[in-house]
């Protein structure tokens, strides 16, 4: 399949400091990009089909990605190291401060993706696992894999099957393609799913959401991912959520130009005496206790 990608996409603040290396192949391209991006960057892109990237260097404490818009950014996390991204989802990423990075891109026409994963999991499994987005830390499994596919799209030396078999590897390492749905493989939620709940949850003002909503953030009912987030976290989301407050509470009390009753207003407690209730609990003292201890 002769395949040429199609992306849109807009980018402010970067720039390549070198040719971006490129190889097509049987239904995908692969690119290999050394940057340079100054502080205040961003970039929007949306494809019609599935892409990956792999960066070479860790950038998580630089880039910010999103997939709700560069205006709201109210699911922004930390870029992963290996990200998939589904066919038609949207990417905003702003950059905090200058570096330079390297990464491989790759574009799979969702054809030749979804062969690949039928061929393993069937068709109607590999459907849902394209829809699925994938961002991991931990690229020990497919790191070698990108090292070689980036050498062969800078300096092509074999045969095509050579940099396909690489892909398909990466792709494999990459996504969860058990087949399996959620309750035969643990009950867990992923860890991109964790990172998308908990940047929602700390962009509320008051740190709340509903179960209903963080259910449908990650496309699962509400009992069944109330479920599912206990086995992942050991609580429930309420309980998660309000420890997360107690948190945020503790920070506020340490940087001392709030009230209590100011906190808890904040923070969406019923009043003051709620707060004071439930930090008791948590913490072993009241919020005014826990200030003072601090600033001792």
């Amino acid at each position: 399949m002769n395949y040429l990608h199609s992306m849109k996409s807009r980018t402010e603040g970067l720039r390549a400091t070198a040719p971006v290396k490129w190889l097509g192949l049987d239904g995908a391209v692969g690119c290999f990009w050394q940057m340079e991006s100054r502080a205040g960057a961003n970039c929007h892109f949306v494809s019609p089909d599935p892409r990956i990237l792999v960066y070479f260097n860790d950038v998580s404490t630089r880039i910010r990605m999103s997939n709700r818009g560069k205006g709201q950014m109210s699911d922004r996390r930390a870029m992963a190291r290996a990200v998939y991204v589904p066919p038609g989802t949207p990417m905003w990423t702003e950059t905090s401060s200058q570096h330079r990075f390297t990464h491989l891109d790759l574009h799979v026409h969702r054809d030749r993706m979804l062969r690949l994963l039928s061929a393993s999991i069937g068709t109607s499994a590999a459907m849902a696992t394209m829809r699925r987005p994938s961002e991991i830390e931990d690229i020990g499994a497919i790191e070698p894999l990108a090292n070689l596919l980036a050498e062969e799209i800078v300096n092509p030396a074999k045969p095509s099957l050579y940099a396909e078999s690489l892909i398909n590897g990466i792709v494999g390492g990459l996504l969860d393609v058990s087949g399996r749905p959620c309750e035969e493989i643990g009950g867990r939620l992923s860890e991109m799913q964790m990172k998308m709940l908990s940047a929602t949850v700390d962009a509320r003002e008051d740190g709340r959401l509903s179960v209903a909503e963080m259910a449908d953030m990650v496309g699962l009912s509400e009992s069944w991912f109330t479920n599912v987030f206990k086995q992942t976290t050991g609580s429930t989301p309420l309980q998660w959520q309000l420890a997360r407050r107690i948190e945020t509470a503790k920070v506020m009390l340490s940087a001392g130009d709030m009230s209590v009753a100011d906190i808890a207003a904040r923070l969406g407690f019923s009043d003051q005496a709620h707060l004071t209730r439930v930090f008791r609990q948590a913490v072993g003292g009241t919020p005014a206790a826990w200030r003072r201890l601090q600033n001792a």
